[in-house]
């Protein structure tokens, strides 16, 4: 009964707790800012795996055939400890940020269906930067700063259905909700006034997502795992205002309108084209797993006021490569703790279809590439239920600092509850 008020306790408060998520990756300038993907704490400690995987008493992010699989009702939530450093070829500069990553639920429906709900942020923008042109004297003649805030959030439903030994199916829908502000300001030298532009807008959208696993025994007791979903095409829709206007400048940076030059509706999409994830695994239940993912998805492309390719942004074909699993010593050990933990490590290797040209002079478009290797540890803490509390660290690099980009280096530390129980249990008398 605790763990069920926590679990919808965490539900009420969750909306409020998503819409506070910030980062401060300049990258989420892009579109409707910097995307998540969704992974859970577990399988980001195995380097993003999940096509092929499943399990009985974890959840799976990635594959709703996987669903299929679960035997305890399961609530599971995650938090995110993130610490940036973003870099260019003189500078450097840190932030870190802490969050709740997600809180979903899922149980089984007999022995061959699972259903989840769940809450999660799938996008976030947090950025402010600013490009300054000098003259031969290095004076400050013309200045821009760019900001930008806002979340993109999403509540989801799946299910996943055996249809006939080692074959599973699933489906998942979602409906997709947020708010974004980007501002632009101005300023150059013997200008009295400066300008602002100002864009405020809504998103609303949703998304389908299909897969399958088939599972086959192999000899000494080796399971070989086969997995793909597809996240159809989908389109999110952004409405709101636009402001363009006047303003002064104080002495220590406040700002003081003037006058309105413009103001007027806003509208775009987000064209998201279909995302397909395939993988291949192999291991032995409740000891080792081992797995390999690709990830791929055509470009995206904005429309109306999210192309905002005239401020040196493209997209291009994004994809990623993961591998990674976990090693239990001795699942049911009685004589020692640690060999009851799960053991996880993953790395992968992802095109993040972004391009960015940091030259204003040029026209040469860079890649934005992200690499992360990660480690995780499932510390057992339940006596009749397999539950567990989950670490993961991951290290990575993302972008360059070529071309006049910027470079982060981050260090995330991942937590997750995964609280495990048994719904609809018919009680016996001895």
């Amino acid at each position: 009964m605790i763990r069920r008020i926590l679990f919808f306790l965490l539900l009420i408060i969750s909306t409020q707790l998503f819409s506070q998520r910030t980062t401060s990756s300049p990258y989420s300038i892009f579109g409707v800012g910097e995307e998540f993907g969704s992974s859970t704490v577990e399988q980001i400690g195995m380097g993003r795996i999940g096509a092929a995987y499943s399990s009985n008493r974890y959840l799976n992010f990635i594959n709703p055939a996987a669903h299929a699989d679960l035997r305890f009702t399961t609530y599971s939530f995650g938090a995110l400890n993130n610490r940036l450093q973003v870099k260019d070829v003189d500078t450097n500069q840190s932030n870190k940020t802490t969050t709740l990553s997600y809180v979903a639920l899922g149980f089984p429906i007999g022995k061959k269906a699972g259903v989840v709900f769940g809450m999660q942020p799938t996008s976030a923008i947090g950025y402010s930067f600013i490009n300054n042109v000098l003259d031969s004297s290095g004076d400050i003649i013309d200045l821009t700063q760019f900001e930008g805030s806002g979340s993109l959030n999403r509540v989801y439903g799946g299910f996943g259905i055996i249809l006939f030994k080692g074959f599973s199916v699933g489906f998942e829908a979602d409906f997709l909700f947020g708010n974004m502000e980007n501002s632009l300001l101005n300023a150059r030298q013997n200008v009295a006034l400066a300008t602002k532009n100002n864009e405020d807008s809504d998103i609303r959208g949703g998304s389908l997502k299909i897969g399958a696993q088939y599972k086959k025994t192999l000899k000494n007791e080796l399971q070989l795992n086969l997995g793909a979903s597809l996240t159809l095409s989908n389109t999110l829709k952004a409405t709101g205002t636009e402001n363009l206007y006047s303003l002064a400048l104080g002495a220590v940076g406040d700002e003081v309108p003037r006058d309105t030059i413009f103001s007027g509706t806003l509208r775009g999409n987000f064209e998201r084209p279909l995302e397909t994830v395939v993988g291949i695994g192999i291991g032995k239940e409740n000891k080792w797993f081992a797995e390999v993912d690709y990830k791929f998805q055509s470009a995206l492309v904005p429309t109306g006021f999210l192309d905002n390719s005239a401020q040196s942004l493209r997209y291009g074909n994004s994809s990623r490569l993961s591998i990674g699993g976990f090693y239990i010593p001795k699942i049911n050990s009685i004589s020692s703790y640690w060999e009851r933990v799960t053991y996880r490590a993953g790395m992968r290797v992802e095109k993040t279809g972004l391009l960015a040209n940091g030259n204003p002079n040029g026209n040469t478009f860079t890649e934005v590439n992200d690499f992360g290797i990660s480690f995780g540890l499932g510390l057992p803490i339940g006596k009749r239920t397999p539950s567990t509390l989950n670490f993961t660290f991951e290290y990575g690099k993302k972008g360059t600092t070529d071309n006049g980009l910027l470079q982060e280096n981050y260090l995330n530390l991942r937590l997750s509850l995964s609280l495990n129980d048994i719904w609809f249990r018919k009680r016996t008398i001895d």
